[in-house]
């Protein structure tokens, strides 16, 4: 894979309102305004990849000044991928380098002592202001990736691209119809309330579209799911808890269910996507913002706040191109099982891929119609052992056995406790307790007790490790499509606005759409090529040129 020129390497250092840029033969300290106008002149001397701590501390003066950064090296993504886990401060990526113990957790401290400060101050340097420190983490950084993987290095290059992108995903936001969105959170929430007690009369009147339902009822709390259940038991529906697709299955018993349905909703847009949630996130040049991640912690996906990532569907088509610009909106198809056949190196599978529609290949290989064959792909990788799908799964075995061997081993790894590697290197930790791990499965050690419910920790950090090395592979080959799109993008007057699991939205001028659609297409091709190295899996992609988000269809 792609190696790194280590004199193209220029550290970049914020420290309040000053910033300090270090590179072969540089070594500038200047005021925090005057950065732009010196990342110009260093980028117009050649093709320096900035090195920073994080992109959120460092690249973000930049480009909120409408600086371009073509190339990058996020040592916090770097350091993720070596140590697993969330944590990745600057001193925990250092002393990771180095092979020395993680310090504690950095805390926020009083500027100035105290009559009750009885501990005197640290003597180490403190590493965050230190370009000398940085460049060496990152070198050091280089040199312990390289035995990982063979694409690791790689890995980390579309890492710390993904980290930029988010950056400017939170500069930029997503473009919005502020009047559409007004019409669909009144249509859903009521109009905005003009006082508490207009909040709490808006909510009494949501309540009373389901509740006229059941007569006698009148008292029920529907955000309480203990009195739910009871208020749908006295009219014969019987459920073990008021999730989606319980009642989905009752819509047809009683009038009350579907009402509920539909209040579920209301009550969502009105209390998590409602009037403050809009007056929070959507500025004034009709833009909703929130803060973006390029890595979970787990197996790598990218996160965002205010909404962007679980914005309900009725919401969507208020996200909308503003005037002169339209949507060029791109979403990954059947991503995982491809990645699936990629990672495992399994042939007929791969072999699968080449079709349009994965699933019909398979469902001949099985013997299978084309929907069991689908649960059958899908419960192998995520534990589905049951019915259908447990019979289906003795087929996958038998015709696949390669990639079934791949999703074996890493659940395995998981039974045992031990971490995984996805596909590109990175280190997806299975529980608590590891040194430096700061994440990770979620689910606690001492998972190996006896009885039942040993069995059934250690079956779910199994499952979590077999779905994080396909999850994880996904979102590398994700981020280094998102990666190369944004390079394609730049002499287009578009950009990126949204990145959602799979999904890709370009925002770019009406006259550009044609030539966006080629780029994030043919982007496509190339990053699936340099991730997996080779063509001999095929990945596809939906693409459409909309003006409205729901428009393109989900």
């Amino acid at each position: 894979m792609t190696g790194i020129d280590e004199a193209s390497l220029h550290a970049l250092v914020v420290h309040g309102d000053r910033a300090t840029v270090v590179g072969p033969g540089l070594r500038r300290e200047v005021e925090l305004a005057a950065l732009p106008a010196l990342a110009g002149e260093v980028q117009a001397r050649g093709r320096p990849r900035w090195v920073w701590w994080d992109a959120a501390s460092a690249a973000g003066p930049l480009v909120g000044a409408g600086v371009h950064l073509a190339r990058c090296w996020d040592v916090a993504e770097a350091h993720r991928l070596l140590a697993g886990g969330w944590r990745a401060d600057p001193g925990a990526a250092l002393a990771f380098a180095r092979g020395e113990p993680l310090p504690p957790e950095p805390v926020d401290r009083p500027s100035a002592a105290t009559l009750f400060d009885d501990e005197e101050p640290s003597e180490a340097p403190d590493p965050r202001n230190s370009p000398e420190l940085l460049l060496e983490t990152a070198r050091r950084q280089l040199a312990l990736l390289g035995p990982v993987s063979p694409r690791a290095v790689a890995t980390a290059t579309s890492e710390s691209a993904a980290a930029l992108l988010a950056v400017e995903l939170g500069t930029d936001g997503l473009p919005v119809d502020r009047s559409a969105l007004e019409d669909l959170i009144t249509e859903a929430a009521g109009p905005r309330p003009v006082s508490s007690a207009d909040d709490v009369a808006l909510r009494r009147r949501r309540d009373a579209d389901v509740l006229r339902h059941v007569p006698g009822r009148e008292s029920t709390d529907l955000r309480n799911p203990a009195q739910v259940r009871a208020l749908l038991a006295a009219v014969g529906v019987v459920v073990p808890d008021t999730r989606k697709h319980r009642l989905q299955a009752y819509r047809h018993v009683h009038p009350v269910v579907d009402a509920l349905l539909g209040w579920r909703k209301a009550e969502r847009i009105a209390t998590t996507y409602g009037w403050h949630w809009m007056d929070t996130h959507v500025g004034a040049d009709d833009r909703l913002r929130g803060a973006w991640t390029a890595c979970d912690g787990a197996a790598g996906r990218m996160t965002a706040q205010g909404g962007l990532h679980n914005l309900p569907a009725a919401l969507r088509p208020a996200i909308a191109a503003h005037p002169g610009h339209v949507l060029v909106r791109a979403d990954l198809g059947q991503v995982e099982p491809r990645v699936l056949a990629a990672v495992s190196g399994d042939e007929r599978f791969a072999a699968a891929a080449a079709a349009d529609d994965l699933y019909a290949p398979v469902a001949a290989a099985l013997g299978v119609e084309r929907h069991v064959a689908k649960v059958a792909v899908l419960a192998a990788m995520y534990g589905q052992t049951s019915g259908a799908a447990g019979q289906a799964l003795e087929r996958m075995e038998r015709s696949y056995p390669t990639a079934m061997a791949h999703l074996r081993h890493a659940y395995e790894a998981g039974l045992r406790g031990q971490p995984v590697h996805t596909f590109g290197g990175r280190l997806v930790r299975t529980g608590w307790g590891e040194a430096g791990a700061g994440g990770g499965s979620g689910i606690p050690d001492g998972a190996d007790g006896a009885g039942a419910e040993g069995a059934a920790l250690r079956a779910a950090r199994g499952r979590f490790a077999r779905n994080a090395v396909i999850q994880g592979a996904a979102a590398e080959l994700f981020k280094s499509w998102a990666a190369t799109v944004r390079a394609g993008l730049r002499d287009l007057d578009a950009e990126i606005v949204l990145c959602l699991h799979d999904e890709l939205l370009v925002h770019v001028r009406r006259e550009q759409a044609a030539r966006a659609r080629e780029v994030v297409e043919r982007s496509l091709g190339a990053s699936a090529r340099w991730w997996a190295g080779s063509d001999r899996v095929r990945f596809v992609a939906d693409t459409a040129v909309v003006h409205r988000w729901s428009e393109a269809g989900h």
